[in-house]
C-alpha cells in the first residue's frame, strides 16, 4: 500500500509517495515557480512512473476554519467548505485545492484526503483562542485564532521529545517555523496553548511580506486612501521584510545586513526583535521550556539568524535545548492519515 502526499503552494508543488505502514519515502519531487498545477502534477506523475499500489491521496490544506479538526476524505461538499474558507488565506486555500481537482482529474479512482494546518490548533484554550471583541463575533462569525504551520509545529516537536527521549506529552517546546511565512508556538502536555498567527497567516511575527502583528487603527486609517484589494496586497505581498528593506529573498537580506546597509539592518533587527519577545511571552506561560526548536527554510537553514536570536536569550536559555529541526508536512500528513484511518503497523 501507497499514500501519495501533495503539498501544492501558489508557485510550487511538492510530492511524497510512503510505503504504507512503514512511512518509507519511494520517490519524491519539489518544483518551483510553476504556473500550472494541473501540468506540473502530470509531470509529478510522469516522475513516479508506477502508479499501482497508491490507495490514498493526501494533501496539506493551510485552513479548515470550524470545519475540520482532523483528516478528511475530499468530497464536493468538503471542497465546497475549503472553498468558503479561501478568503481567509488567499495565498495558500486556493493553490491547495487546484493540487486537489488536479488529482481528481487524473487519478479518479483513489479517495483524496486533506490534512489541516489549523487543526493541531482546534483544541486552543479559550483563552488564547478568543479575541476581545463582541462575543457574538465569535460565536456566530467564528472570529478566532485559527493559527497556521500546525502541521510543521506537530512534526518537528514530536521529533524533538525523540531526540530528547522523552514522551512528547511531557516535553514543554517552543517551536519557531521561518520561512516565507513565520509563526511561533507553545506546547505544553502534547498541546499548543497558544501560537502567534490568528484568524488569518498574517497575524504575528515580522514575515517576508506580510507585516505580522498591527495595530488596527493602520488598517482603519489606511481605508481613507486604499480600498480592500490594495489593502489585501498590501499586507499580503507588499510588508514584512520586503516593504521595511526591500528584499523578497532573505539570503540577499542578509547580504546587505552583512554590508551594513541600513534598511536591511533595521528590518532583520525587527524581524529578529518579534521572534525574541514572542520567545519571551512563551517562555512565561509555559513557566519554562526543555526545548526551543527552529524550523522552516530560514529557522532551521540560516546559523546567522538562529545565533542573533539566541544571543539576546541567554539567562533564560540556560539549560534549554536550542535545536534546528528540518521539517517534514508530507510525512506527518501521511501519519495523520495513517493514524485516522485505522492503520497499524501490518499490510492491509
Amino acid at each position: 500500500m501507497k499514500i501519495l502526499v501533495i503539498n501544492a503552494g501558489s508557485t510550487s508543488l511538492k510530492y511524497k509517495l510512503f510505503q504504507i505502514p512503514s512511512l518509507n519515502v519511494l520517490k519524491e519531487g519539489n518544483f518551483q515557480n510553476i504556473k500550472n498545477h494541473e501540468e506540473t502534477l502530470r509531470q509529478a506523475l510522469r516522475d513516479i512512473g508506477d502508479l499501482r499500489d497508491i490507495q490514498i491521496i493526501g494533501h496539506r490544506v493551510v485552513h479548515g476554519g470550524i470545519y475540520f479538526k482532523k483528516p478528511v476524505q475530499i468530497t464536493e461538499k468538503v471542497l465546497q467548505k475549503l472553498e468558503d474558507c479561501s478568503d481567509l488565506a488567499p495565498l495558500h486555500n486556493p493553490a491547495n485545492l487546484a493540487g486537489v481537482r488536479a488529482c481528481q482529474k487524473y487519478l479518479p479512482n483513489i479517495p483524496n484526503y486533506a490534512c489541516f494546518d489549523t487543526a493541531f490548533f482546534a483544541d486552543l484554550p479559550k483563552r488564547a483562542k478568543i479575541y476581545a471583541l463582541p462575543w457574538e463575533f465569535y460565536k456566530k462569525q467564528h472570529i478566532q485564532r485559527f493559527g497556521f504551520h500546525g502541521l510543521s509545529h506537530q512534526y518537528v516537536a514530536q521529533e524533538a521529545a525523540k531526540r530528547l527521549k522523552k514522551p512528547f506529552e511531557k516535553l514543554k517546546v517552543i517551536t519557531v517555523h521561518l520561512g516565507g511565512g513565520c509563526s511561533m508556538t507553545a506546547i505544553q502536555k502534547g498541546k499548543p496553548i497558544d501560537t502567534s498567527m490568528g484568524f488569518t497567516p498574517l497575524e504575528g511575527l515580522t514575515m517576508m511580506t506580510r507585516a505580522g502583528d498591527l495595530d488596527p487603527g493602520v488598517i482603519l486609517y489606511l481605508l481613507k486612501n486604499h480600498n480592500r484589494t490594495e489593502l489585501e496586497n498590501i499586507l499580503n505581498h507588499q510588508s514584512g521584510l520586503k516593504g521595511l528593506a526591500g528584499y523578497e529573498n532573505y539570503l540577499n537580506l542578509l547580504k546587505a545586513v552583512a554590508r551594513g546597509q541600513k534598511k536591511a539592518c533595521l528590518a532583520f533587527e525587527n524581524f529578529v526583535y518579534h521572534i525574541q519577545k514572542y520567545i519571551g511571552a512563551y517562555f512565561a506561560i509555559l513557566n519554562g521550556i526543555d526545548a526551543l526548536v527552529f524550523t522552516g527554510q530560514i529557522g532551521a537553514g540560516e546559523t546567522i539568524t538562529r545565533n542573533t536570536i539566541c544571543a539576546g536569550l541567554e539567562k533564560i536559555l540556560a539549560g534549554v535545548k536550542v535545536m534546528a529541526i528540518k521539517t517534514d508536512e508530507e510525512k506527518m500528513i501521511a501519519k495523520e492519515i495513517k493514524k485516522e484511518l485505522g492503520i497499524r503497523n501490518h499490510e492491509l
